[in-house]
């Protein structure tokens, strides 16, 4: 992760109001691909690109976590030689990044369904991620096989048990309780969330942590996603105004 020159929207950027964590629906890879008259795979493969770049710039920023949503629940339903290709893009993209993430202290994580991935795409997950558990300067954290409904709907079947096993009264329940039975566990929500491709929905994504986050949405497809553009979005926040709904 070698260091340029910063840009000058990187130099207007105040260090000290920066993201804890931001949250990126990678939307646009196939449209990428189509008005190139390209396989819908190519626009996946460039979209590792962006993927890349972004990790790397968050990284030099110091911004402590970044979560893609790379796979979603409803992404099951696409072709399965696109699934086929996706997953093997998946592991290709883990192997070449482990070096990378072992010299930046990056922790990779995984959130999602994960039981469902092919065996050898779990195996690959479970590599990288125990190699990287003890990295503490950023945490990556692949949405895979991810949905928000599934997210909240497996919270509460786990708040039920606790209640049907004592261990638990209804009345007791806080947030940090939901909050322990999510996926994210204890980091801090999104700060951040940035759609690429112009779409006008959060397609399921993080539906409690997201609850406050600024909303960001870019008509650039995800693989023409820059390191330029994301400092915008950067700029941009830092000159919102949060109050979380207080006047």
């Amino acid at each position: 992760m070698n260091s340029s020159e910063p840009s000058a929207n990187e130099r207007l950027l105040d260090p000290s109001k920066l993201p804890r964590h931001v949250a990126i629906i990678m939307d646009g890879n196939g449209r990428w691909a189509k008005k190139r008259l390209l396989n819908r795979i190519r626009g996946h493969e460039k979209g590792a690109e962006a993927v890349r770049t972004i990790v790397r710039t968050c990284r030099e920023l110091g911004i402590s976590i970044l979560t893609l949503y790379a796979f979603s629940t409803e992404n099951w339903q696409r072709s399965k030689a696109e699934i086929t290709a996706l997953m093997t893009l998946l592991e290709r993209f883990l192997e070449s990044e482990r070096q990378e993430l072992m010299e930046n202290n990056i922790r990779l994580n995984a959130i999602g369904q994960i039981e469902r991935l092919p065996n050898s795409t779990r195996r690959a997950l479970k590599e990288i991620m125990d190699l990287t558990k003890d990295n503490e300067s950023m945490t990556l954290n692949l949405a895979l096989s991810y949905g928000g409904r599934d997210e909240i709907l497996k919270m509460v079947r786990s708040i039920a048990d606790k209640i049907k096993s004592g261990e638990l009264e209804p009345e007791a329940i806080t947030s940090e309780h939901i909050v322990e039975n999510l996926y994210t566990g204890q980091m801090a929500d999104p700060d951040i969330l940035i759609r690429t491709s112009g779409e006008m929905r959060v397609s399921n994504f993080l539906l409690w942590q997201i609850a406050y986050s600024e909303i960001f949405v870019t008509p650039t497809l995800w693989p023409d996603f820059t390191k330029d553009e994301f400092f915008k979005i950067l700029f941009e926040f830092q000159n919102r105004e949060r109050r979380f709904g207080r006047a």
